[in-house]
């Protein structure tokens, strides 16, 4: 039992990534035929569809209860016996893509959001690559009906137990490939969400590290940890600084993944930023909501962990090296104060004008580092500005970067995965901003552009390697159940980088 202090006990069956245990597992089948026993069958149909005869109902009946066919519309039909129908509506034709067809799977999985055996028939909808379409499904499916529950004795949640995908024969082979691909996403999505919703009292930086290992083993990852005394040696002032605040020590948490075979692979690095409580420091944050969600402030370390345990089992032709930088933000007696300077890795000084402009300075040594091992290119990612969230808003994050054909590999993989990111300027025009008299740059810039100041002191850091930097700060929650997201952590980036990481080239040729 881990215990922290006299304020909080953790009860022994805590676990911070309870999705990841053997009983939350989601058994898929594909085939022609619905198995025996299911609780809940969804039929997905257009506007002007029927439903098919093996439901045993009217022809009319959709038109009787003022079912139009409108992309994610449900119409649930309890039956005497046997599993309800659910019908769900596929939109018009032409609009049926791989991104509206994720939706209305996860709008069936919410309608039958009290049943754990489900089935699902497409009928003559969605005509999409047949791996597209296992893929998307089963990823609607899983990510719809996650829900945070370890700390809620009381839940009435229902765990999904299994999912039916009916499709015709001479294409369940493929379905199936890509189901699986999709149960791979979704569970790295899962954990990302699991690190992100736990409390801070109950994941420090240094539990970070012990699970990191764990999955480490299980999905073929070599990981590394860096304590506080690994950090000074390294010169990682940036990490050291923030940290200097809290009672609970940093951590570096490196993780690397080697493909399959002897041919040479292109190497992407990965980071993530991982402040697993950010209370602003000395610039203490206000009261409110915001503060609130600075659990969550280590959603980007939470992202790259969760796509890192999906390369092995994808088989994914990319080396991938990632480094988490894990620190709580705190105002202690010992924090960092606003006129420090910090020496970061690799000899450049940062004055600290703003100790809430924190995860730019854990990010920095980071950077050098991941530099240091001349990948063909950086992705980092973070929840790192408000400023993205006033830009962008709750649903889109932003990008930046210094090699365009880096930034528009991540907009492709944005694409296809239904995290959307749009691209901002890295204006070099306002990187006077960040000029000081006592260092060589501050970690704050001007009143406006926030989110490009951000990036223009990430940038600094990365010497010549290609890197594109993802701003999550609006994507980390969700207020409310949308779509295949669900109230809370989001894990918004883990599918996006798991996707750049299989479809990624070397940006430089």
């Amino acid at each position: 039992m881990m215990s922290f202090g006299t304020y909080k006990l953790i009860p022994e069956s805590f676990s911070p990534i309870p999705s990841q245990s053997a009983e939350n597992a989601v058994g898929i089948l594909v085939g022609n035929d619905f198995s025996v026993g299911l609780d809940a069958v969804g039929f997905v149909v257009g506007p002007g569809e029927d439903l098919p005869d093996s439901t045993g109902l009217p022809t009319d009946a959709l038109a009787r209860v003022g079912f139009t066919g409108t992309a994610g519309e449900t119409c649930v039909l309890p039956q005497s016996s046997g599993p309800i129908i659910v019908v769900v509506g596929a939109g018009p034709r032409e609009d049926q893509t791989a991104s509206v067809l994720r939706d209305v799977a996860a709008a069936f999985a919410r309608a039958a959001r009290r049943q754990a055996r489900l089935g699902i028939a497409l009928g003559t909808c969605f005509e999409l690559d047949p791996r597209v379409l296992g893929q998307t499904v089963a990823e609607g499916v899983l990510l719809a009906r996650y829900r945070y529950v370890e700390l809620k004795p009381s839940s009435t949640h229902v765990d999904l137990v299994s999912l039916d995908i009916l499709v015709a024969p001479d294409l369940a082979d493929e379905v199936r490939a890509g189901a699986r691909t999709g149960e791979i996403m979704a569970r790295a999505t899962t954990l990302a969400r699991d690190l992100a919703n736990t409390p801070p009292s109950h994941l420090t930086a240094a539990d970070l590290g012990g699970i990191a290992i764990e999955l480490g083993r299980a999905d073929g990852l070599q990981v590394d940890v860096f304590d506080k005394q690994n950090l000074i040696e390294l010169g990682c002032g940036g990490l050291l600084g923030v940290n200097a605040g809290s009672r609970e020590e940093p951590r570096m948490i490196k993780l690397v993944y080697t493909p399959p075979g002897d041919q040479p692979a292109p190497h992407l690095a990965l980071v993530g930023k991982g402040i697993m409580y950010d209370s602003g420091g000395i610039s203490l944050k206000p009261s409110d909501p915001m503060h609130f969600s600075m659990k969550m402030d280590m959603a980007g370390a939470a992202a790259v962990v969760g796509a890192m345990t999906a390369l092995h089992a994808l088989e994914c032709p990319t080396a991938v090296t990632a480094f988490l930088m894990c620190t709580d933000n705190m105002p202690g007696g010992s924090a960092m104060k606003l006129g420090d300077v910090l020496n970061i890795r690799g000899g450049m000084t940062v004055e600290v004008k703003n100790t809430d402009a924190e995860g730019r300075l854990v990010m920095s040594d980071a950077l050098v580092l991941a530099s240091e091992e001349s990948p063909d290119a950086i992705v980092d990612i973070a929840t790192l500005t408000g400023a993205a969230l006033m830009a962008l808003g709750t649903h889109t994050a932003a990008v930046f970067g210094n090699n365009q054909a880096l930034v528009d590999q991540a907009v492709r993989s944005s694409r296809a995965t239904d995290e959307s990111i749009w691209q901002l300027p890295l204006e070099h025009r306002y990187r006077q901003q960040l000029n000081s008299e006592v260092a060589d740059i501050s970690n704050m810039g001007g009143k406006y552009a926030g989110s490009t100041t951000a990036a223009l002191f990430l940038n600094e850091f990365v010497g010549d390697t290609p890197w594109a930097h993802l701003d999550m700060a609006g994507t980390m929650q969700s207020d409310t159940d949308d779509s295949w997201l669900t109230q809370g952590a989001t894990g918004f980036g883990t599918r996006l980088l798991i996707d750049l990481a299989l479809n990624f080239t070397d940006p430089t040729r």
